[in-house]
């Protein structure tokens, strides 16, 4: 079994200013998405766009994901919390984030941003969707540098295994309900799981990113890229939190799902539906 390294969650500090890994892998994302958004346009991959309009786009999804994301964590998650600690919401440097929440907000900011433009509402998704996977990839990595958002309990001999001492309090609690991994954790001090943010990384991220930029290299009815978008993210998230663990004041819920597991599902659903109501029009 590998023990995670325990990386320093700051990247580096200057003077009194400590930038934190976390932090850094959204930045890196947000560049991504530019870069990459001002290179198909200048090659030509999405007529009628200037490249400046990657700018104000990358302005408004950065409103969207912080917004949404805050909000989704506070109302998906913890709901009887932040309901009756409404000022709590504002505190984002304590942490908590959900995606599906942040990927709603980027969805009425573009909507704001189509209405501004005079454009439909999935013409402007169908350009920003090819470029959010790295930004997701990223972001999974930043989970894994802070040893956070671990994945369930698994056999100690699987060579992908790894302790996380961050997760010894959670530990504790599993063996108390699953006896039989005493012996486990008494042996290593650690239970042995699976890397699940490295399993997102690699699907919602990289190959996501793959799939969407080969997908949309050719002319595409409107509506099409988006939908190839949720059907892939709602896929591979469905699939990845098999072997992540789920949140300890959640648990699973019915069907022995976790919640992300059933906010993938209308992603998928709509997906399909979009895909063949797409096919379709002229």
């Amino acid at each position: 079994m590998l023990i995670h390294p325990q990386f320093d969650p700051i990247a580096f500090s200057a003077g009194p200013l400590s930038v934190h890994w976390y932090g850094l892998m959204y930045l890196i994302g947000f560049i991504l998405f530019w870069a990459l958004g001002r290179m198909r346009i200048r090659n030509g991959l999405h007529q009628g766009w200037r490249v400046e309009e990657i700018d104000d786009l990358l302005f408004y999804g950065v409103l969207g994901v912080i917004l949404g994301g805050r909000l989704g964590y506070a109302f998906f998650y913890k709901p009887e919390f932040y309901l009756s600690h409404p000022f709590e919401i504002i505190k984002v440097w304590e942490g908590g984030m959900a995606f599906h929440g942040g990927f709603l907000g980027v969805l009425a900011a573009m909507w704001l941003y189509g209405k501004k433009t005079g454009r439909t509402f999935f013409q402007v998704t169908d350009v920003i969707a090819p470029l959010v996977p790295l930004g997701l990839a990223a972001g999974r990595l930043g989970n894994f540098i802070n040893g956070e958002l671990w994945g369930r309990v698994t056999e100690p001999t699987a060579w992908w295994a790894i302790g996380f001492p961050q997760a010894q309090s959670a530990d504790a609690r599993e063996v108390l309900s699953h006896p039989q991994w005493h012996d486990w954790l008494y042996q290593y001090g650690m239970l042995p799981r699976h890397p699940s943010q490295l399993y997102q990384f690699a699907l919602e991220g990289v190959l996501l990113f793959l799939i969407l930029w080969l997908y949309s290299g050719k002319p595409r009815r409107t509506g099409q890229v988006s939908a190839v978008f949720l059907i892939g993210y709602g896929l591979f998230r469905f699939i990845a939190e098999f072997a992540r663990e789920p949140d300890d004041f959640l648990g699973l819920l019915a069907g022995n799902l976790s919640m992300g597991q059933w906010l993938s599902l209308p992603m998928i659903a709509f997906g399909l539906l979009l895909l063949g109501l797409s096919a379709r029009r002229r």
